[in-house]
C-alpha cells in the first residue's frame, strides 16, 4: 500500500479545532486558503489510494514561508487528490496561477514548429524601438539568441505515470515499477535519444557530485519543503538520471515528479532545444501509452504534477544570460514582470547572480501551452539583450520599455 498518514484514524477522536493547525505566522497559498470551516468539510476524507488532507498540507505546515518566493505549501500525492481536495486545491490554483478559475481550460501545444524564434512576436506593447526590434529580426531572420550575452538554453518539464501515486505518497514498489517503465522507455530509444540510465544507487559520492555540479543531476532532498512532503522517503531507492550520449537530452526518475525531462545546451539556440524536447517527450509518451500508462492530464489542469505551482505545461524554458547593465537598471524587475518572466541565480531559486548571469525563464505554467510560454523567453531575452547593446553604449532604454499588460 501507499504511504499513508498512519494516525489518521486515531485523530478522528480530537475535534477539528484540536487538530486544526496554527497558521497564523505562515505565508503560503495553503495557509491563505484553509480556513477552519474548511478543514473541517475535508479532514476526514482520504482518496482511494489514503491520500489525507493533512497529508496534503503537512509540508505548508512545517513550512511556514519563503524569504525569496511565496511557496504554495501543499502537495498532490495521487491524480485524484486535486478532485477530493478541490476546494482547497481551486482558491489556490486560482491564487497561484493568475486567477485561473475552476471552468477554464488549458492549451497543450507541443508541435516545435509553432514557435518562432527569428522576431519578437507579436503588435503592441513593445514600445517604438521594440517593434523596430522586430522588423530587424525579421529582415536578418537569426534562429539564435545572441551567445555573446545567451550562455546556455533548457526547457524542461515534469510528467506523472498513470496508475501510480505520485511521490509524496507512492510506496517502494510504486516506485521501483515507475523506474522500471522509464528505463525500459529510454532504453529503447535511438538516434540523438539513444543513452543510458544511471541509478543512484549505483554510483559514488564523487560521481554523484560532478553530475551535480554539471547541472545534470537533482541534488540530494536537504530542502525542507521536499522532505517535509515525504519525497525523500528510501533515498536513493529507485532514483536515477539517464541522459543522451550527448547529454542533451536528460530525464531524472522519482524526483519531486515521477519524471522530470530536460532539453539543453550551450549558446542560444532555443529552436533547436525545444525541438528535441518535443520530439523526445512524444516519444517517451508513445511507449508509456503501449504499456497501459499513460501520462496523467485532464483539460483543465494539464498534465497533473505533484506540485500545484507545476501545472498545465509543467514547463519551465531558462537560459542563462548575461545583463550586466540592465540588472541595475532601476525598471528591470518591472520589466520582467511586464515581459511575464521571472529571474534566479543560475545555482538555483535561492541563489544570487553571479557576475551579473541571471538564469531567466517564463512566469506562468497554466492556461498558456508550451509554444507560447518558449516564446514568451524568447522574445522577452531578445528584447533585453538589446536593452542591454544599449545601455552599454550608455543610450535610453525607455522606448524599448513594454507596456503594462
Amino acid at each position: 500500500m501507499p504511504f499513508s498518514n498512519t494516525h489518521n484514524k486515531y485523530k478522528l477522536n480530537f475535534k477539528s479545532e484540536e487538530e486544526y493547525p496554527d497558521l497564523s505566522k505562515h505565508n503560503n497559498h495553503m495557509a491563505k486558503v484553509l480556513t477552519l470551516e474548511l478543514y473541517k468539510k475535508l479532514r476526514d476524507k482520504e482518496t482511494p489510494s489514503g491520500f489525507t488532507l493533512d497529508d496534503v498540507i503537512q509540508t505548508g505546515v512545517d513550512n511556514p514561508g519563503h524569504p525569496f518566493i511565496m511557496t504554495v505549501g501543499c502537495v498532490a500525492g495521487d491524480e485524484e487528490s486535486y478532485v477530493v481536495f478541490k476546494d482547497l486545491f481551486d482558491p489556490i490554483i486560482q491564487d497561484r496561477h493568475g486567477g485561473y478559475k475552476p471552468t477554464d481550460k488549458h492549451k497543450t501545444d507541443l508541435n516545435h514548429e509553432n514557435l518562432k524564434v527569428g522576431c519578437p512576436q507579436g503588435g503592441e506593447g513593445w514600445g517604438r524601438e521594440g517593434r523596430g526590434l522586430r522588423r530587424r529580426r525579421r529582415e536578418e531572420g537569426g534562429d539564435d539568441l545572441d551567445p555573446n550575452y545567451v550562455l546556455s538554453s533548457r526547457v524542461r518539464t515534469g510528467r506523472s505515470v498513470k496508475g501510480f501515486s505520485l511521490p509524496p505518497h507512492c510506496s517502494r514498489g510504486e516506485r521501483r515499477a515507475v523506474e522500471k517503465l522509464a528505463v525500459e522507455a529510454l532504453n529503447s530509444l535511438t538516434g540523438e535519444f539513444k543513452g543510458k540510465y544511471y541509478p543512484l544507487k549505483n554510483m559514488t559520492e564523487k560521481e554523484q557530485q560532478q553530475l551535480i555540479d554539471d547541472h545534470f543531476l537533482f541534488d540530494k532532498p536537504v530542502s525542507p519543503l521536499l522532505l517535509a512532503s515525504g519525497m525523500a522517503r528510501d533515498w536513493p531507492d529507485a532514483r536515477g538520471i539517464w541522459h543522451n550520449d550527448n547529454k542533451s537530452f536528460l530525464v531524472w526518475v522519482n524526483e519531486e515528479d515521477h519524471l522530470r525531462v530536460i532539453s539543453m545546451e550551450k549558446g542560444g539556440n532555443m529552436k533547436q532545444v525545444f525541438r528535441r524536447f518535443c520530439l523526445g517527450l512524444q516519444k517517451i509518451e508513445e511507449i508509456f501509452k503501449k504499456a497501459g500508462h499513460p501520462f496523467m492530464w485532464n483539460e483543465h489542469l494539464g498534465y497533473v504534477l505533484t506540485c500545484p505551482s507545476n501545472l498545465g505545461t509543467g514547463l519551465r524554458g531558462g537560459v542563462h544570460v548575461k545583463l550586466a547593465h540592465l540588472s541595475k537598471h532601476p525598471k528591470f524587475e518591472e520589466i520582467l514582470t511586464r515581459l511575464r518572466l521571472q529571474k534566479r541565480g543560475t545555482g538555483g531559486v535561492d541563489t544570487a547572480a553571479v557576475g551579473s548571469v541571471f538564469d531567466v525563464s517564463n512566469a506562468d505554467r497554466l492556461g498558456s501551452s508550451e509554444v507560447e510560454q518558449v516564446q514568451l523567453v524568447v522574445d522577452g531575452v531578445k528584447l533585453m539583450v538589446e536593452m542591454e547593446k544599449k545601455l552599454e553604449k550608455g543610450q535610453s532604454i525607455d522606448d524599448m520599455i513594454p507596456a503594462q499588460k
